[in-house]
């Protein structure tokens, strides 16, 4: 074997071994994504309209998990419980993915569907919703989820200020 080929052998077995090291190991996530993002002017409130450009109402016997998601006759908490409810039925149905991954957009779409199954954990239709497709609190502003692991997300609502970083702010982080 020749030394140019024995080298191009070993940079592919490293290759090989950094790559393997890499997906059992992936890197901690830095400050910046661990804070929530900071503090801004709250936008005026959004309308129900302006949230969900599809109004026609959802079947809630079909998504029972998230019938009560911004219910007027509820709670942040109990929405943030409801949230948390459908990442764990994510995670039965695709074991092997932990959680969903990406920005509230990517995150929402493997939930309406947007996944290997094609399989919808909440509908397309489900008034909590933006126009950009990202899931929303009760007062308008998507939410801001952080991978805590591959099996664990925590949830923050910026709250009735509709900013981050504030005292108002509502967080629910797994045990």
């Amino acid at each position: 074997m020749t030394p140019r080929r024995l080298a191009a052998l070993a940079f592919l077995l490293l290759a090989v071994i950094g790559a393997f090291v890499f997906r059992s190991h992936p890197p901690e996530p830095t400050a910046a994504i661990r804070n929530p993002p900071p503090a801004s002017t709250p936008p005026p409130p959004a309308t129900l309209e302006s949230r969900s450009p599809n109004l026609a109402p959802f079947d809630p016997a079909e998504f029972p998990l998230v019938a009560g998601l911004n219910a007027p006759d509820s709670t942040i908490a109990h929405d943030l419980d409801l949230l948390q409810q459908l990442l764990d039925a994510w995670r039965t149905n695709f074991p092997r993915e932990g959680n969903p991954v990406g920005e509230n957009f990517e995150i929402t779409a493997a939930l309406l569907g947007d996944n290997a199954l094609g399989l919808a954990l909440l509908p397309k239709k489900h008034p909590a919703l933006n126009a950009r497709g990202e899931l929303c609190d009760r007062w308008g502003t998507p939410f801001w989820f952080h991978a805590l692991s591959g099996e664990r997300m925590e949830i923050h609502s910026a709250g009735p200020d509709r900013a981050f970083a504030t005292a108002d702010d509502v967080a629910w982080t797994p045990q």
